[in-house]
């Protein structure tokens, strides 16, 4: 999995502001449907995403996961196949 829907990115979104709402700081890792998405990743994700929503005024229909520098950039690491 490279991407997510927006579904998908938004259930993602919402089970890490229930993580950090509870520990008081962000999960190492979230995963989505089987896929292991690193911190750096889903923060990423997650400004890109605000970034597009304020830039063209609608969410985009997917979601790219890994780095916009190219770094650390990497499909999932799934953890059911």
């Amino acid at each position: 999995m490279e991407r997510l829907t927006l579904e998908q990115y938004r259930k993602m979104v919402d089970k890490v502001i229930k993580f950090e709402k509870l520990n008081g700081e962000m999960p190492e890792y979230t995963v989505v449907d089987g896929c292991k998405i690193g911190k750096k990743n889903y923060i990423d994700m997650i400004e890109t995403v605000n970034k597009f929503l304020l830039e063209m005024g609608r969410s985009p229909g997917i979601v790219e996961i890994g780095s916009r520098s190219g770094t650390d950039y990497s499909e999932c690491e799934f953890l059911i196949r």
